[in-house]
């Protein structure tokens, strides 16, 4: 029998990249069955056939997300033996944000949640997650479709924090959303067009901050959202910051304000 889990990777991938890739139609399968958590699978445009389409079909049913790439991208990641498929596995267990919230309550506490709306770099997903762990935040939510792996490298850039912080998959970004605000969250949405800045906004009640890619922003849908929306003021001559210190400088303002602020 031809073994479809024959070891091929680009030199381009790490090492722990590597342990958290699968391929072939079998190892795609058994992947799905098991335990573990698949951040998403790649399919080769075009590709086709019975096996391949019940695979894909068990993907969709999870909410895992499918993207269709060209026959060479697949070859770097798995050499030529992929059978037209590969999957990325998580590193850690994703967590619900609807169990997250009253949990939080529950626990007497008052909620901040970060949510990343299309933020696809590992690096600086791992630091803002680094960020958003010392910072206190309860959660961090991310999009299921078009959005970052939680990989190995993630992990390693996040200095372990993304095994302390519960990451938490939306299938459905807007319907999260509703979800936060119903539960009596206030939604800040981060982006550049906003009239007041991110001091001059109350973080004190319960809370989401809404942080979108750096080339797009916010999605519109997301956008059409918030209930408050905040920018950074710049002084310099570049218009933006790399979006991990942005949350930074965010997420800290809200510390600040429910840890510092004078009180008369």
């Amino acid at each position: 029998m031809q073994n479809d889990q024959k070891k091929h990777f680009s030199p381009g991938l790490s090492k722990d990249m590597k342990k958290n890739i699968t391929y072939g139609i079998h190892g795609v399968t058994e992947a799905l069955r098991s335990d573990k958590t698949v951040d998403k699978i790649l399919v080769k445009k075009g590709a086709a056939g019975h096996m391949l389409e019940e695979v894909i079909r068990q993907a969709r049913l999870h909410d895992i997300q499918v993207q269709y790439v060209p026959v060479e991208k697949l070859n770097r990641i798995a050499g030529g033996n992929h059978q037209g498929i590969a999957a990325f596995l998580s590193s850690i267990e994703y967590s619900k944000v609807e169990e997250i919230i009253p949990f939080v309550f529950e626990q007497g506490k008052n909620p901040l949640i970060l949510v990343l709306d299309g933020i696809t770099d590992v690096r600086n997903f791992g630091a803002i997650a680094r960020t958003a762990e010392c910072a206190g935040a309860d959660a961090i939510v991310l999009p299921s479709k078009g959005s970052v792996s939680v990989n190995a490298d993630a992990i390693k850039t996040s200095a372990g924090a993304l095994h302390s912080i519960p990451v938490c998959k939306a299938a459905d970004i807007v319907e999260t959303l509703k979800y936060m605000r119903n539960s009596g969250l206030t939604l800040t949405g981060a982006t550049e067009k906003a009239g007041v800045t991110c001091f001059q906004a109350d973080y004190t009640s319960p809370c989401a901050i809404v942080m979108g890619a750096e080339d797009t922003g916010l999605s519109k849908p997301v956008l059409k959202m918030m209930d408050t929306l905040v920018k950074i003021p710049m002084f310099g001559n570049i218009g933006s910051l790399n979006v991990s210190v942005a949350t930074a400088v965010i997420l800290y303002e809200a510390v600040r304000q429910r840890n510092f602020s004078a009180k008369s």
